[in-house]
């Protein structure tokens, strides 16, 4: 296995060494690292230049990171609640202790209330592969518990990604160099995949058109030759005039509509009310501006479209991000590198969990995560009796946030919270175990704007009594007397279990550099060297299994529900 370390003789006679990891943060970029490490302490956290991409370049975040690691509310032993729910009373416990008393709750709770009333409570934005979906997914699996949607964020864009196209890999970030028009759509790369920038900045100074969509003057709206301030909640109409725009000045590409499509003639039906003045009024834009816009995406190739998640956060959400990434279809814009649209290449790799979680998926209750509040509530049958929260804060995250507090503090709740800092969730719940940062185990990152693969490695020892996500869910496993984890003690015998499920060159690079740049072709070109994953190949312009599951219907829009008591509209809610 690549180790990572990168020393000189200087490094050494001062027992400093660097070693190189990635980070696994929720953002697209996936940043290879450089960790500097003195008497086994962190010292610097610097871009390495192992992915060619991020290239030596990282956020402040990140660069702070040590911060997290050694602050104050870094949770470094486990904790057992005293007192009421609230009071922020707890004692220090040992990890035998600790895990006894969550294994014997949970063998009472299944025994009177069934499995079901037990909910594990994680979302996995900031993991790579090992730290959530493996060891923990087995045992709750084996258990029986109810089974969390996740919710909350990318479903309206996922959804629309994977009807339309199968979740098809995205123009990656050194093809935006060969577009000549390059549109921003809900997306804000300068605070959320900086390493896209560049590349924006590189292609308009090769004399690239830049038009942003975003309620908000960004810093790339700042530059570009058309900012199209939209309301929220307008994005799907300003989309479907576009649509409406190449369909009735023979803009569209009939050709490749015909070869490559399904649905053309509903999309091109339902996007007959929008004409490009009814879509600004609505939208709150210049319907000059927009008629500027439509002209330059129907004349300009190569054109690509990055579309973000801001878009989806709204009533319309699952519609504008269907009318969005339709866009490249009906316009003709695949085919040329440079042209096309990414949104997210997590799916670059077709990596299926299940191949190494290895336990079917139970026939169990199926709890809603933006509905966390009402579901601690309401009268079910049975009710939840058990939270384990990981991966995760609630409180801080979850929509209709008081009901989320009531129903924390129900005294009859047994609340686990597995984390790295004493988060608002954590001050609620029972029992508290200290988790590893990333810097502290081994995982493998999935790049979401880029297409790699690469290993994280532990650089310093775990902090305190802290454990990695791994070992904590194969010890329980164990005391409940689970199969999951028998083979998964460690986090190390994690990542040698679920790289045997790769691909053995993906594997053997993976292994033998730290990093992989693509499963195929790094920069594949879209109907070209990638085609959609649906069944047939072809673009579903109108997917009836949406169409009958939605009650308005597809491409449709809602009305804003401004009243004069209440006129404004979160942006981000």
């Amino acid at each position: 296995c690549y180790t990572g370390l990168v020393s000189d003789d200087d490094d050494l006679k001062w027992g400093r060494s660097k070693v190189d990891t990635v980070c696994p943060l929720d953002c697209p970029d996936s940043c290879s690292l450089a960790v500097t490490v003195e008497k086994g302490k962190i010292v610097a956290i610097d871009g390495s230049h192992l992915h060619k991409v991020t290239d030596g370049y990282i956020c402040g975040k990140v660069r702070r990171f040590a911060e997290r690691v050694y602050g104050e509310t870094r949770l470094q032993h486990p904790l057992v609640r005293e007192g009421r729910r609230g009071e922020g009373r707890f004692r220090k416990a040992s990890w035998d202790e600790a895990l006894g008393t969550i294994a014997t709750r949970m063998v009472e709770i299944r025994d009177r209330w069934g499995g079901e009333a037990i909910l594990p409570f994680s979302y996995g934005g900031s993991n790579g592969l090992l730290t959530q979906d493996t060891v923990d997914a087995r045992l709750f699996r084996e258990f029986g518990t109810s089974r969390l949607a996740r919710t909350v964020c990318a479903i309206p864009t996922t959804t629309a990604h994977r009807a339309l196209y199968g979740r098809m890999s995205g123009v990656t970030y050194p093809d935006y160099q060969h577009a000549r028009l390059i549109v921003v759509w809900g997306a804000n790369p300068s605070s959320s995949g900086v390493h896209l920038v560049p590349h924006i900045k590189a292609a308009q100074k090769a004399g690239a058109a830049l038009v942003v969509l975003d309620p908000r003057r960004t810093n790339l709206a700042r530059q570009a030759d058309i900012h199209l301030a939209l309301k929220p909640g307008t994005d799907v109409v300003v989309a479907l005039a576009l649509h409406r725009y190449l369909f009735e000045h023979d803009l569209a590409d009939e050709q490749f509509l015909a070869e490559h499509t399904h649905g053309a003639e509903q999309l091109r039906e339902r996007a007959r009310e929008w004409t490009l003045d009814r879509a600004a009024v609505v939208a709150g834009i210049d319907p000059e501006l927009l008629e500027n816009f439509a002209e330059m995406y129907a004349d300009i190739s190569p054109a690509v479209l990055r579309c973000g998640w801001g878009l989806e956060r709204n009533r319309n959400g699952g519609n504008a991000a269907l009318a969005v990434l339709a866009l490249p279809a009906v316009a003709g814009k695949f085919g040329v590198r440079g042209g096309g649209f990414s949104m997210s290449n997590s799916a670059a790799w077709n990596l299926v969990p299940d191949s190494w979680i290895e336990t079917p998926e139970p026939d169990t209750r199926i709890v809603k995560m933006h509905q966390l509040g009402k579901a601690l509530l309401e009268h079910r049958d049975p009710a939840i009796q058990m939270l384990f929260v990981y991966n995760c804060n609630p409180v801080a995250t979850m929509p209709n946030q008081n009901r989320v507090l009531k129903g924390l503090a129900r005294e009859d709740l047994f609340t686990v919270v597995f984390d790295q800092v004493m988060t608002d969730t954590a001050k609620l719940a029972d029992v508290v175990l200290p988790a590893t940062t990333f810097l502290e185990s081994y995982d493998v990152a999935v790049s979401y704007g880029l297409t790699s693969l690469q290993l994280a490695r532990p650089v310093i020892d775990a902090v305190g009594e802290s454990r990695p996500n791994v070992e904590v869910f194969a010890e329980l496993a164990a005391r409940l007397g689970l199969e999951a984890g028998r083979d998964q003690t460690t986090d190390a015998e994690a990542l040698l279990h679920l790289t045997n499920a790769l691909p053995k060159e993906i594997r053997r690079n993976l292994m033998d550099t730290g990093a992989v740049t693509g499963p195929t072709d790094a920069a594949p070109i879209q109907f070209s060297d990638v085609f959609p994953r649906t069944t047939d190949r072809k673009v579903q312009l109108f997917p009836e299994a949406l169409e009958r599951g939605s009650p308005e219907g597809l491409y449709r829009y809602r009305e804003d529900l401004a009243t004069s008591d209440y006129p404004l509209t979160l942006i981000s809610p």
